[in-house]
Order: structure tokens, then C-alpha cells, then sequence
């Protein structure tokens, strides 16, 4: 590889990082952030069905270290891209629901870019960013230099980009975009690297493919499955891989691909609203058991990698961000410590272990939570809780609860104290679930919903009609 950048000295002051001196080609560093997408719905995986096929991302992946015990922080799309941005428990800064990351991460969290500043990085930020609405929190107010993509909640039409209320954005500016969003994002992945080839970037492609609404070209969609939406769901994977495909051509064609740490994963488990599969795992997005937290997770870096293999050490979103730094020779921060790990020890066979514990909360009214210690993974929900061994039982189909209670105790007892340290929820809820006080409310069946709501109306007909026909009451003396 040849050397591009040179960087003699220089100061980093917004994290007190002191004088670097860097003498040798640093590696780019690009995340590839697919949004909902299933297990197995990348072809590598054996538990695929015959419908998925991903013949780039499965071509990266056979290169590059398949990492079967990858997760993220979060079961869905802002939580973990607050954890992943910054290095540390969402929850350490109040972030528990996908409502609050979508608000905004506190603007006193730094984000992984403005730490790579110091090694001469130039930083791109494409797509979906969910980490903010307002201009304080925009992707270019948090250390990237460039940003294409948009900043409002979850779900992004891929055709129509009129909506002036929630746009596209080029830097600060609202644009007038046309094309297919997924094509449009690798076409701006693809003339940022052409543009800073000859220095050390950071590129973050955050696709909001294949998150809602189920949206491809007409031309692309077949009836293969007998379910329009999963129909759909492969057209749209089908310009995902595509996607990742045009990518890594770029940084061949530059001769920078076996120079880049190149990360692909998912932001969470697929959606069941969309008809995605995890197969083996069980449960979707918006859920701790696997299928919402266990994750496509692929690394490459040629360089110092040997690809071709499998990496069975559990890692997650969160480490990323040390990792970036790891790769680029960079310190780790002491203002702000980091939760995640560099996972290239454990990629490179010098380590079987990154976390004693992996933990998963989202608090207050649903009661949601998890913890991953060894291979028990327990997981709960208001009242129920389930334990199970993921190295028997990768599928959660065997709850161990009633048979290992002290298990049950100890994990249970690991994530309060873990829970204890983090913040309180920035929206005000509450940080534990509390169980109702009184008896239990009986559900209503849609039928008696509907008697009542055809009650209520014909209740304030007869008062309406009531005070029309009532004499006007004399004052009162």
C-alpha cells in the first residue's frame, strides 16, 4: 500500500487527547450499517431460505471473519446507534428507547469521529442518521465533515422526497433528491471514496434499508414467496447487497480495500412487520430474545486479518467505536471512559473473551431487559422470566428458570447493580417496571370496545338533549 498521509503533530482540544505522531498509512475505516435486517436473511447463513440471495455480502463475508456471536446494544434502530456512536452504554446517558435516542444523544457525548480527528481522519456520515431532529444534533455538529441522509425518526419513503418536513440532506442543507434511496446512499458511498482516496477517512453507511415502508422498483419485485411484502423485502435486500458490492469495488479499484477495516452489521434483529427472517433465532425486532439483538456481524481488514473464517467470541455494537481507534493507533479516552472493547484481539486469536456481561434494558413501562453472562442468557419482561443456555440452545425454546433459580438470582441481581449506575431515562419514565397496585384490569374484547365507545356516544346525545329541554336554572339568591 502506499503511503497517503503523513501527520506530523497535532493537538486535539475538545478531548484533551495530547500531540500524536503518526508516521505510517493509516487504515480507512468504513461501517456498514443495514437497518432490520433478518439472520438469515443474508445468504452466507445456512438457515436462509431459498428466496434470500446476498451473493456480495456473502462474498464479503467467505473474505472476511464471520462473527456468529455479534449483537447490538439495543433491539431497536436509535439505541444502538447511540451506543455504537459513542462507546458506551446508551443507558449511561439516558437512552433506553428508540423515542429518546431519535431525540437527540446529550451533546456532551463524543462520537467516534471527533476521536479519529487527531489521526487526520476525514469522516463521512451517509443516510439514516436517527440521532437527532434539530440542527444541534446534526451528524456534522457531531464530528463528521460531510453528511447525506436524513435525520428524522425511523422509517424513510425510498422514492419520494418531497416531504419538506422531514427531507434530504446535504450538509445542512434540505435538498431536492430524486431516485431510489438505497442506490442513492451507495452512489454517495461511492464518490466519497473516489474524493478522499489518497487520505485516511472514516465512512459510516447507515442504509435505512430494509427498515418500513416495503418500497423497490417494480422491475425488481417477484412473486417468489407468495407474500407481497417479502416479495418486496428481497428487492429491497437485492440493491442492499448490491449496494455493499458497489462499495467494496470502490476500495478495490482504489487499491484500499486490503487497507480499510471494513465492519457490516445490522442495527437490531429483523422485523416481523415486515415479514423478515431470523432464522434460527427466536423473536424480532423490538425484542431481547436473540432475534432482536443477535446480528449479521462481518469484519475485513486484509491487512491484518486472515479472513476466511469464524470468530465465536460474543462482541457487540458498542465496541466498535474502541475498535476504530484501536485500528487507526489512536488512545482511548479518559473524559469519557468507553463500555465496548476493541474486538481485535479477539479476531486476531489472542483473546476468547471481550465482556463478562452484555446487557440489554429498555426500562420503564414495557420491562424489557436481558443479560448475557457466559452462555445464560436471561431475559425478561414485566412479570416473566425466562433463563436459557444459548450453547444448547441457541433458539430460546427451553426455559432453565425453574430449574437453575439460583442462576436466575445471580443474573438478576448482576443487572440491578449494572441498572444502578446507569441514568435515569431522559424521558422521565421511569427506570424499573413496577407491577400494577390492585387487581388485575380486565382486556376488553374488540366487540365490548365497541359497545362501550357506541355507550359513551349515545350517553352525551341524551345529556346534550337533557340541557336543551331543562328550564334555565334561577340565580341563586
Amino acid at each position: 500500500m502506499k503511503l497517503r498521509y503523513i501527520l506530523y503533530t497535532l493537538v486535539f482540544s475538545l478531548s484533551g487527547i495530547p500531540s500524536i505522531v503518526l508516521a505510517e498509512d493509516k487504515p480507512n475505516i468504513v461501517i456498514i450499517l443495514s437497518d432490520d435486517q433478518g439472520y438469515a436473511d443474508v445468504s452466507y447463513n445456512p438457515h436462509s431460505p431459498p428466496e434470500v440471495s446476498t451473493p456480495n455480502i456473502d462474498a464479503l463475508a467467505h473474505s472476511s471473519i464471520i462473527c456468529t456471536e455479534g449483537y447490538t446494544s439495543g433491539h431497536v434502530c436509535s439505541t444502538t446507534r447511540a451506543g455504537l456512536m459513542t462507546g458506551r452504554y446508551q443507558q449511561r446517558f439516558g437512552i433506553y428507547t428508540a423515542g429518546e435516542g431519535g431525540s437527540g444523544v446529550p451533546l456532551d457525548e463524543v462520537f467516534i469521529p471527533q476521536r479519529l480527528k487527531p489521526g487526520g481522519y476525514v469522516s463521512g456520515a451517509l443516510g439514516k442518521w436517527h440521532l437527532g431532529l434539530t440542527k444541534e444534533y446534526h451528524a456534522m455538529n457531531r464530528g463528521f465533515d460531510e453528511f447525506y441522509g436524513f435525520m428524522g425518526r425511523g422509517a424513510h419513503p425510498y422514492f419520494d422526497h418531497s416531504d419538506m418536513d422531514h427531507p434530504i440532506y446535504r450538509g445542512f442543507k434540505p435538498i431536492n433528491e430524486e431516485g431510489y434511496l438505497t442506490t442513492r446512499i451507495t452512489e454517495e458511498a461511492v464518490d466519497f471514496i473516489d474524493r478522499h482516496k489518497e487520505n485516511p477517512f472514516f465512512l459510516y453507511v447507515a442504509y435505512n434499508a430494509v427498515h418500513s415502508p416495503p418500497e423497490a422498483p417494480e422491475e425488481d419485485i417477484k412473486n417468489v414467496t407468495g407474500d407481497k411484502k417479502r416479495d418486496t423485502l428481497m428487492a429491497m435486500i437485492k440493491h442492499l447487497d448490491l449496494g455493499v458490492g458497489e462499495i467494496v469495488n470502490s476500495l478495490k479499484r482504489h487499491d484500499l480495500f486490503d487497507n480499510t477495516l471494513l465492519i457490516f452489521l445490522t442495527d437490531n434483529g429483523g422485523s416481523g412487520a415486515m415479514s423478515a427472517n431470523n432464522a434460527p433465532l427466536r423473536g424480532f425486532k423490538q425484542m431481547d430474545y436473540e432475534g432482536g439483538v443477535h446480528v449479521p456481524f462481518v469484519v475485513s481488514w486484509p491487512d491484518q486479518l486472515k479472513g476466511g473464517k469464524k470468530c465465536d467470541v460474543p462482541m457487540w455494537s458498542i465496541d466498535l467505536f474502541a475498535t476504530a481507534l484501536d485500528a487507526a493507533g489512536l488512545p482511548m479516552p479518559k473524559d469519557k471512559a468507553l463500555d465496548g472493547k476493541s474486538i481485535l484481539p479477539a479476531l486476531k486469536g489472542k483473546t476468547d473473551k471481550l465482556h463478562d456481561e452484555l446487557y440489554w434494558s429498555s426500562a420503564g413501562e414495557k420491562g424489557k431487559w436481558a443479560i448475557r453472562s457466559g452462555n445464560w442468557k436471561l431475559v425478561a419482561e414485566k412479570k416473566r422470566t425466562e433463563l436459557f443456555d444459548l450453547e444448547k440452545d441457541l433458539g430460546e425454546t427451553t426455559d432453565l428458570a425453574a430449574k437453575y433459580p439460583k442462576v436466575v438470582s445471580e443474573l438478576t441481581a448482576k443487572y440491578n447493580t449494572w441498572l444502578d449506575e446507569m441514568a435515569d431515562p431522559v424521558s422521565k419514565q421511569a427506570k424499573r417496571w413496577k407491577p400494577d397496585v390492585g387487581a388485575p384490569v380486565k382486556k376488553m374484547s374488540n366487540k365490548e370496545k365497541k359497545a362501550a365507545r357506541e355507550k359513551k356516544k349515545a350517553d352525551r346525545i341524551k345529556e346534550r338533549e337533557a340541557k336543551k329541554s331543562s328550564p334555565t336554572p334561577e340565580p341563586s339568591k
